[in-house]
């Protein structure tokens, strides 16, 4: 009786092997997606046409130059400055509420509405209208909001010293 097999030698993958698979599904690729690669192909040429990709490869290949610029440029203390402002702002804005930053936001966009036609109607106004001013409610209401941001700002200064 024969010996059972308990070895199966397999076949060793040559090199050529291994790049006619891969030739093969590279090419069952480009198959199944011909469309996209072609519109791919058309935007690389249009890119290369308008001078756009020549463009990208010149700041790819200068990536170091480049980013010594935008470090250097970001080190300069008006542009530290403005960040450090921004960031100041943002944490204002979370201390207040969401309302009340909308609500001040409308009242701004319309103040500024009134006061551009207040302009354009070139009306000069006297003591005696600012007297009468003082009666209309919206008026008295923005005088009073005014009159109390004040007082805040002047508290938060006072803090400060």
């Amino acid at each position: 009786m024969a010996r059972p097999i308990t070895k199966i030698a397999s076949q060793p993958v040559t090199e050529q092997d291994r790049q006619n698979q891969a030739v093969d599904s590279v090419l069952a690729s480009l198959a199944q997606n011909a469309e996209g690669i072609q519109e791919a192909i058309q935007l690389l040429q249009e890119l290369h046409d308008s001078g756009v990709l020549g463009a990208l490869q010149a700041a790819v290949e200068a990536k170091e130059d480049i980013a010594k610029i935008v470090v250097g440029q970001i080190a300069r203390p008006p542009v530290t400055n403005m960040i450090n402002n921004a960031m100041a702002a943002a944490g204002a804005l979370t201390e207040l509420s969401p309302d009340t930053t909308q609500k001040l936001m409308k009242g701004m966009t319309k103040g500024i509405q009134k006061a551009e036609e207040g302009l354009r109607s070139g009306q000069k106004v006297g003591i005696f209208d600012l007297m009468r001013a003082i009666s209309d409610p919206d008026m008295n209401r923005a005088v009073g909001f005014g009159l109390n941001l004040l007082k805040g700002l002047g508290e938060g200064l006072k803090e400060d010293e």
